[in-house]
């Protein structure tokens, strides 16, 4: 096995002190160091060095992959898509589900032939490496992947880089604390007219179903005025549409020890010309407060759409979940919530199959499902993550009596989501325009207030527009329509 620099686990990155400090310090100088490296290169080959991403998982990870594409493109390396060769193949990884995992190895085995013709390396980062057996793996199998790094030291990969470019040997480093908050990394954006935000990192919330904890750390709020000062400049450069991110944003403050500081950002956003919308994902019911949802209803840059994940129906799984909300707090909730906000689309989580669940317990699910009448839903079989206390408890139902569950849960939600989509209609919204379809490159795409997504025949290259466009069909994840008058 080739050597591999340093596969020490830290283990607390705010005890590191003035070692942290200094390698925080010199990141800027650990970037040019690499630059130098690439502009060489160059010289001596005409050709620049090249790198491309594969992100897997929520919005926090494709966040994480415009922070490493900011740092390489600042060290030279210009990214290519993702089907094309690359020196560099960085993957940003998920572990909140095995099938999430299982993809990322085949992807990773899948690049032998690439690496070996081309000499191109693999980076593999994000949540999958805080987990010591992925660790394992990696180094016995997969000797391709020449630098690791964890969701707690991204900022660190230029200096890990710098060592693998000058040493050849494999550099694993992971800490297992998370440190305190890094400002001012490089970002290179996937899209001018929308971005992310993250207002706070990790989570103190510990589902026994759920890995992010362990992962991603402890909650660690930025300060108010780092995070108004990046949309300032997002909106200086165009950008219209923030998506403010959180494991859980309605924690945001609480490890700060402010009260209510996530409405009074809101009401602070509110006030930054050029930013047109205004979302935020994922809120636990047990922290949205009333504050919060006064908010959203006197906010008018705040879109009406809420994800909410409430992932069980029964109060008897919600307590072996420790989700700390019951079935009537959570409808009493969205009650609440309707009063304020009218219009809002609401979309949720839910998980099928989760030990211990009874015929009775998925029909209290049913029930909830019936009664909210959610816009979409991200629905789930029970996947066992390993180091989680659910994951030692025994299954008491057969795997197809939880398939056929999960088989009535996804037709009672499409026929509820297809019926409230086609009170669209007939009516005229509000669309940022994202740019082609997907689906159909004949027509553009984009998003509602609502995040309902928009398919639509119109002339001209209108990316980034706010675009009023009459709906004329509906599906339960579609609508399809026709331009009306431009926005702006």
């Amino acid at each position: 096995m080739e050597n591999i620099k340093d596969s020490t686990r830290k283990k607390d990155a705010c005890g590191q002190g003035g070692l942290e400090l200094a390698k925080t310090m010199e990141s800027a100088d650990w970037m040019e160091q690499v630059r130098n490296l690439n502009v060489e290169h160059t010289l001596r080959t005409g050709k620049v060095r090249t790198f491309r991403l594969d992100v897997f998982g929520c919005q926090m990870n494709e966040r994480d992959a415009e922070t490493i594409a900011g740092m390489l493109t600042n060290m030279g390396y210009e990214q290519v898509a993702p089907d094309a060769p690359a020196d560099i193949i960085v993957f940003v990884t998920c572990c909140v589900r095995e099938n999430a995992e299982e993809r990322v190895y085949g992807h990773i085995g899948g690049l032998t032939r690439e690496c070996e013709e081309r000499g191109s390396i693999i980076v593999a980062s994000g949540c999958m490496m805080q987990q010591p057996h992925v660790l394992e793996k990696l180094k016995k199998s997969y000797r391709h992947v020449k630098i690791v790094f964890g969701t707690h030291n991204i900022h660190e990969f230029p200096r890990l880089l710098y060592q693998h470019l000058t040493s050849g040997k494999r550099v694993f480093e992971i800490w297992e604390k998370e440190g305190r908050v890094i400002e001012d990394m490089p970002i290179k954006r996937s899209e001018r007219h929308k971005a992310f935000v993250n207002i706070i990192y990790g989570c103190n919330n510990f589902c026994t179903y759920c890995i992010v904890p362990y992962v991603r750390g402890r909650e660690r709020s930025r300060r108010k005025e780092d995070i108004l000062e990046e949309i300032r400049a997002l909106a200086a450069d165009g950008c219209r549409e923030i998506t403010l991110l959180g494991q859980n944003v309605n924690s945001y403050g609480n490890d700060l020890g402010e009260k209510d500081l996530f409405a009074r950002l809101l009401y602070d956003i509110e006030t930054i010309d050029g930013i047109d919308r205004v979302r935020f994902t994922t809120s636990h019911p047990k922290d949205l407060s009333d504050s919060l949802i006064r908010a959203m209803k006197e906010c008018e840059k705040v879109c009406e759409h809420l994800h909410l994940p409430f992932q069980a129906g029964s109060n008897r799984v919600l307590q072996r979940m420790n989700r700390k909300y019951t079935r009537e707090h959570y409808l009493a909730l969205v009650d609440r919530i309707r009063e304020a906000v009218p219009d809002i689309a609401l979309t949720t989580d839910i998980i099928v199959g989760f030990p211990g669940e009874t015929e009775e317990d998925f029909e209290q699910t049913l029930d909830l499902v019936r009664k909210v009448q959610f816009d979409a839903a991200f629905m789930f079989i029970y996947s066992p993550r390993k180091g989680t206390p659910a994951e030692k408890w025994e299954q008491t139902e057969s795997q197809e009596t939880i398939s056929n569950r999960f088989k009535r849960l996804v037709e009672l939600q499409t026929e509820i989501a297809t019926g409230l989509a086609k009170r669209y209609e007939g009516r005229t919204v509000e669309v940022l325009v994202d740019g082609l379809s997907k689906t159909n490159p004949e027509m553009l795409s984009g998003r509602t207030r609502t995040n309902k997504l928009v398919n639509f025949r119109a002339n001209g290259n209108l990316t980034g527009r706010l675009v009023d466009v009459e709906i004329i069909r509906a599906g339960a994840f579609w609508l399809e329509g026709k331009e009306g008058a431009g926005r702006g």
